[in-house]
């Protein structure tokens, strides 16, 4: 991968995970990560189109994960895809707290464990 294509990535983001949206900024343990939304174990891509930007708690929860257990419903479901899918049609915020509005947004926050205390302090304190 490109140092071009890096930098396409984050700016794209604006340098935001694309799952939580937490800031370059306000991220204190490492600069946010460009991984890749079908994992090339999976026959993913380095193309742009395939790539976005993560914080580290995002990525390493997400892995090489496509899908994860709608915990509504018990239904295997897909991952949010960024750059297919709107953010805004699937995840919604309750103060600090950020809530699935469809399978595909619940699925997403329970598999990168998106609202852990560890994210909700970091959130707090923002």
């Amino acid at each position: 991968m490109t140092e071009a294509t890096r930098a396409f990535v984050r700016q794209r983001a604006g340098l935001r995970c694309e799952y939580c949206r937490l800031h370059q900024d306000d991220s204190p343990l490492a600069a946010l990560h460009i991984e890749h939304i079908r994992p090339r174990k999976h026959g993913g891509s380095d193309d742009a189109d395939n790539l976005a930007l993560a914080c580290i708690d995002c990525n390493l929860h997400k892995g090489s994960n496509l899908t994860g257990i709608d915990p509504l419903t018990g239904t295997v479901t897909e991952l949010f895809h960024p750059r297919l899918q709107n953010w805004n049609d699937h995840f919604a915020w309750q103060g600090i707290r950020l809530t699935g509005k469809t399978a595909v947004g619940r699925t997403t926050i329970q598999v990168l464990n998106i609202n852990s205390a560890d994210q909700l302090d970091l959130r707090a304190a923002g």
